[in-house]
């Protein structure tokens, strides 16, 4: 797809109700320092837009931001490593199961794992939270660059077996330095939302 506009459209937090959108969405879970919003910049060729921090947890809030009038492509808040009261998390994982369980527009959720270690406890319960809400993660492995050429297989094997990942999961990598993987994520994008030869 090549982007014509992008925009924050809807932010949403634990007190908001959540948009009813005509356009198709894709969603994007992680870990807070697996690089998500490094990740949305570089699918929207913005370079600021979804807010990067050294201070893992920012995103604390459902966001919207809305592609061509083509798509929406969904922030959800990353989870782990923020310093948050616990009850404050309990909130945002409802607030995410509200948003899986009540969207009719969403197509895939996409989890994001960091590809130099074996998934951690938290990336384990999303990838089976997220499948038990119906849906079937597609994974993207990050932060490519950080790792010699020569890992990469070892490295995504492991991810496979950890995650206990069923048969047929896509998996696709990426690197927020080199851009690596863009094109192959966005192709799957236009194939869920239908837009394949547009």
């Amino acid at each position: 797809m090549v982007i014509k506009q992008v925009s924050l459209e809807t932010v949403c937090g634990i007190t908001s109700v959540l948009p009813e959108n005509a356009l198709p969405e894709v969603a994007f879970a992680g870990k807070s320092n697996v690089g998500k919003s490094s990740l949305i910049n570089a699918l929207m060729n913005r370079k600021s837009l979804a807010r990067t921090s050294a201070q893992p947890g920012k995103t604390q809030t459902i966001n919207f931001y809305r592609i061509n009038d083509a798509l929406y492509l969904v922030d959800l808040p990353g989870y782990g490593y923020a310093k948050v009261p616990e009850a404050e998390k309990k909130k945002w994982g409802r607030m995410v199961e509200s948003y899986l369980q009540q969207s009719k527009q969403l197509r895939a959720v996409f989890l994001l794992v960091d590809i130099r270690h074996a998934p951690g406890e938290h990336d384990k319960m999303m990838y089976d939270w997220i499948l038990r809400q119906g849906y079937e993660p597609i994974i993207i492995c990050t932060k490519l660059d950080k790792i010699k050429r020569s890992q990469k297989e070892k490295q995504l094997k492991l991810i496979r077996q950890t995650l206990s990942v069923k048969s047929g999961t896509k998996l696709f990598v990426f690197s927020a330095e080199t851009k690596q993987g863009r094109e192959e994520i966005w192709e799957e994008m236009d194939h869920l939302i239908g837009q394949e030869d547009v």
